[in-house]
């Protein structure tokens, strides 16, 4: 296995077609490759989504029961690049093969690892000015010339 990403195969659903791909989740986000198939006959192509680290809401990894139906919801922070994915319900949402169960909950908690990471590492969110003076102004007296 490579150290640099890991790579998970997924299939999913969007409308009438059928959507199989690979994930690679790294440091850096995920990247998504996919091919949709119309009624699984008619194909659209291959596509390549790139979903960087700031970008992403929140990763979870579903077990599903016995290792079946185990799947991984991303969100995003912009719905206006989940619009171009194979998306439902505000998320996406990759059914995982049960040969690739352990490989992607391993790429799952290293993403979440590294969103941690990167969120620890962002500057303090920006103070308002209001909050930097304080309310005491209404007690303020002026002064007699």
């Amino acid at each position: 296995m490579q150290t640099g990403f890991i790579s998970v195969p997924f299939k999913t659903e969007s409308g009438l077609s059928q959507i199989e791909g690979i994930g690679k989740f790294s440091a850096a986000g995920i990247v998504l490759e996919f091919e949709s198939k119309l009624f699984g006959i008619i194909s659209n192509g291959v596509k390549e989504n790139r979903i960087a680290l700031e970008d992403i809401l929140d990763v979870t990894f579903r077990k599903g029961f016995l290792k079946r139906g185990a799947k991984i919801e991303i969100r995003l922070k912009s719905y206006a690049q989940l619009s171009e994915m194979p998306s439902k319900d505000g998320k996406i949402t990759l059914k995982i093969p049960r040969g690739d169960y352990e490989r992607a909950s391993e790429a799952v908690a290293k993403l979440n690892k590294n969103l941690t990471e990167h969120q620890e590492n962002l500057p303090p969110p920006h103070t308002p000015v209001s909050r930097l003076f304080d309310e005491s102004e209404d007690e303020t007296k002026e002064l007699k010339d």
